[in-house]
């Protein structure tokens, strides 16, 4: 993958193929025609606002799953690390290591200089097409799910 900017809406979702906290390989391609997915792109693990944001992806799992939605919690940490983070916070959500950073690049979240992830979030429907995106300007601030939802429904 090659370092670009943050998707366009309208156009094909960057494909990509992640290790994930299930032990399992997650290939963004595989949900087409079953599930529209959000990619939740987040700094680090452990850290405060991101245990905040992935505990509340997990309260809310039944509300995504209404609307046919899956979510993914992306992060430049190792798998080991997202497991440990996953099992001590209970998550609901499977996290997808990007420890090679390729994925972050792809996305234009990769903060070079700080090695990590702005926080982003995508939305990509059932055809493989992005049609939210949103960087938040500070990497405390988090979209609530209530926004995230409304913008999936708009799909159905």
């Amino acid at each position: 993958m090659t370092t670009t900017g943050l998707p366009a809406v309208g156009e094909l979702a960057p494909d990509f193929t992640l290790s994930s906290t299930a032990d399992e390989e997650v290939t963004l391609s595989s949900f087409q025609g079953k599930s529209n997915v959000v990619l939740a792109f987040f700094p680090l693990a452990f850290t405060s606002v991101c245990t905040d944001e992935m505990g509340c992806f997990t309260e809310a799992s039944a509300l995504f799953e209404g609307v046919d939605a899956k979510v993914f919690g992306v992060s430049v940490d190792s798998v080991p690390a997202l497991k440990e983070f996953k099992a001590k916070n209970g998550f609901g959500i499977d996290l997808l290591s990007d420890f090679k950073r390729d994925v972050c690049r792809a996305y234009g979240t990769l903060m070079e200089d700080a090695f990590f992830s702005k926080r982003a979030y995508v939305i990509v429907d059932k055809q493989g097409i992005v049609r939210w995106v949103f960087v938040e300007a500070e990497l405390g601030d988090r979209r609530d799910n209530a926004e995230l939802l409304d913008r999936l429904r708009e799909l159905t």
